[in-house]
């Protein structure tokens, strides 16, 4: 492809040797600009100066994308944050297309979990939080943020993110919330969603799950397991069970641990966040409900890969390697 001329770095400037679609319309410029995050958050390009960059500096991703130019700072951080409801979406199709495909994945048995990520830039302290007070010298503070607590990791003032997962760790959906909303509230709003494929057992903390809840997942024939529920309440779910049956429904509230707490370490790998409490690189809810859905379906698909490859899904190693 012959050099590119460039002027001045910016979205109005048109790079003429870039072969475009004779028909370009405004709604396929933002698809194709949504596809483009994906190598950068695993290079580790997360803020809209380092993307503009990135795109100005490697025509042949402009061209890839088929992109006419270069787009402005303000049009990349629009976009990247419109993109939640698009990566919800499009997760569980990765993850319904996987199960009818028969790669190993089910959706008979799900696990629920939420793990902490701390917010980018400093503490806003809840006494300070109530009164809308934002002290003296308190910079680059993200608004959006709140705090809960975790056994793992303490005191975080950042975002929760809520996935569910296979038994084999294969996220099927996921949502993402300041620290501080309640998990049942989360679980609401993907009961339907739940319902609708067909799941017939949901794995959980006992904070997702109420009364209210139970009553209706147990109507839409959903067995609920928490860690204080016992066999002799399954049965009255499930009917007598045989001692087969009582090992499996053991087997299954004991790997709630090892099937789904070990997948944030994976999406923590792969976006690179830092410390104990995973920092996130990015602040605002927009922007970071974005960075943590793309690394779910980036999660997906190197697992997906992985399988392709006859490798342990949980290998991220190598598609980090591939992008850095």
């Amino acid at each position: 492809m012959p050099a590119m001329k460039y002027g001045r770095c910016g979205s109005e400037k048109v790079m003429p040797n870039l072969r475009i679609r004779d028909r370009y319309t405004a709604e396929d410029l933002e698809v194709e600009v949504e596809s483009n995050p994906n190598a950068m958050t695993l290079k580790q390009i997360n803020t809209t100066r380092g993307q503009h960059r990135y795109l100005y500096t490697h025509p042949v991703m402009l061209e890839r994308l088929r992109l006419p130019f270069c787009p402005s700072r303000s049009t990349l951080g629009r976009r990247y944050k419109a993109l939640l409801p698009f990566l919800s979406e499009f997760c569980e199709f990765i993850s319904d297309s996987a199960v009818s495909k028969g790669y190993g994945f089910s959706h008979t048995c799900v696990y629920e979990d939420k793990s902490l990520f701390k917010a980018r830039g400093p503490v806003w302290h809840k006494k300070d939080r109530v009164k809308n007070h934002i002290p003296k010298g308190l910079r680059n503070l993200d608004k959006t943020a709140s705090s809960s607590k975790s056994a793992y990791h303490g005191w975080v003032y950042g975002y929760g993110l809520h996935l569910t997962t296979t038994r084999h760790g294969f996220p099927v959906m996921f949502d993402v919330m300041p620290a501080n909303v309640n998990e049942r509230k989360v679980l609401d709003k993907k009961q339907q969603r739940i319902i609708e494929k067909q799941i017939r057992c949901l794995i959980a903390d006992a904070g997702y799950i109420d009364k209210k809840r139970a009553t209706t997942l147990t109507e839409a024939k959903i067995m609920r397991i928490t860690p204080n529920i016992c066999v002799k309440q399954a049965e009255t779910l499930l009917g007598p069970m045989d001692a087969m049956a009582v090992a499996v429904f053991n087997e299954a509230k004991a790997a709630r641990k090892i099937v789904i707490e070990p997948i944030f370490d994976l999406l923590s790998k792969l976006l690179g966040t830092q410390g104990q409490q995973k920092t996130l690189p990015v602040s605002g809810i927009a922007s970071v409900a974005t960075f943590l859905g793309l690394g779910v379906m980036l999660l997906q698909l190197a697992m997906l890969v992985n399988l392709r490859w006859e490798l342990p899904t949980r290998n991220v190693t190598h598609i980090k390697t591939v992008f850095q």
